[in-house]
């Protein structure tokens, strides 16, 4: 086996993918459980789609349970996206769910890639592209290393048609919209309203609620919805996560149309 042939491979093929992924139809930020389930919907209806997270892992706060203990619970509707995956769970008690952590980030990033969505991880986003209109039509990319040294490097940029955050409590992209250009958003303050306290029942429904359009461009999915809107954090059931991001794909095939 020749070393450079090894290299070249590599290079080669992650350029070409890299490539390819700086003019998309939707770019989804954040590799969490919304938003690999929206690259999933999107990427089976033929959508040129990819995911950008800055972590080297991707599948977002599934991976430690609750507290580190590798379970979680889904309700009956989440219940049968887990069941369109293949992912294997019992019933704890009627209407609680109980599924591995471990299987639920591994599938759904499995059927994500195979449906034809692209992961690029180890990417941080640290602008958004705002032209015509004020829409949202590309994010800033760098290496996430690059942040994390503090390097002076500057970014490259890929034009999309919308951009999903999914990138968790932090809802990172609906800051930059709001933070650098002073971007009125479609909440009740015009700005992000952070997170209220764990109340599991109405952070579930509103999760789903809050999956919308939230500025032009822009559609806010999973936890990054709920701190966007003001709505509450829910813990370690997911079911709230994976309907978002189905619904998520829906409001961004809309807005393709």
């Amino acid at each position: 086996m020749d070393e450079v042939v090894i290299s070249r491979a590599i290079t080669e093929s992650y350029f070409k993918e890299l490539t390819e992924a700086m003019d998309l139809d939707v770019a989804i930020v954040g590799a969490g459980p919304a938003g690999l389930t929206a690259a999933y919907y999107l990427a089976r209806e033929n959508a040129k789609v990819a995911i950008f997270e800055r972590k080297l892992s991707i599948g977002g706060g599934i991976w430690g349970g609750g507290m580190m203990f590798n379970k979680i619970v889904v309700q009956d509707e989440g219940k049968e996206i887990l069941d369109e995956f293949g992912i294997s769970s019992f019933e704890y008690q009627k209407g609680y769910h109980i599924a591995s952590s471990i299987e639920v980030a591994s599938t759904l990033c499995s059927v994500a890639v195979k449906a034809g969505a692209k992961i690029l991880n180890l990417i941080s986003i640290e602008d958004v592209v705002i032209r015509e209109a004020g829409r949202v039509s590309g994010l800033v990319l760098n290496w996430s290393p690059v942040h994390m040294a503090e390097l002076h490097i500057d970014p490259l940029a890929i034009r999309c048609k919308v951009v999903i955050d999914a990138t968790g409590h932090d809802c990172e992209i609906c800051h930059l919209v709001t933070d650098k250009m002073d971007g009125k958003l479609r909440t009740q303050t015009g700005k992000v309203m952070g997170e209220k306290p764990m109340w599991t029942e109405v952070a579930e429904r509103e999760t789903i609620e809050n999956t919308r359009e939230v500025y032009p461009g822009l559609i806010v999915a999973g936890m990054s919805a709920n701190a966007v809107f003001g709505s509450p954090r829910m813990g370690p059931i997911f079911g709230g996560m994976l309907l978002s991001g189905k619904k998520a794909s829906k409001v961004a095939a809309g807005l393709l149309t």
